[in-house]
């Protein structure tokens, strides 16, 4: 399962994760981000132990969004650490987030 993420749990979550992290940036509002959503689960799942899949809504946390430059939804990021190995703007398929996964294995 996803793990959401805000402000307060950004560090801990995705910048001092010990493996790769892809963050959706949603928001409840967004239909292609609610779309995306059963992708998003299932490479939770897929990549259990592996990787970390969190969300981040963009109207709770607009700082990070700001930060990383998301000017629409869905954009997903992967992250390793502090540095951005990834980063797709708009619905994207499954197999794309999961070879941008991998690329950060």
């Amino acid at each position: 399962m996803a793990v959401f993420v805000t402000t307060e749990n950004f560090e801990t979550e995705v910048y001092a994760a010990d493996v790769p992290v892809l963050v959706d940036f949603y928001a409840d509002w967004c239909g292609p981000c609610k779309a995306m959503g059963p992708v998003v689960e299932a490479l939770a799942g897929e990549y259990e132990g592996r990787a970390k899949v969190c969300k981040l809504n963009v109207d709770d946390s607009q700082d990070i969004a700001v930060e990383y430059g998301v000017m629409s939804i869905p954009t997903f990021i992967v992250f390793k650490g502090h540095d951005v190995k990834a980063k797709f703007v708009g619905m994207q398929d499954k197999k794309t987030l999961a070879g941008a996964l991998d690329a950060a294995l």
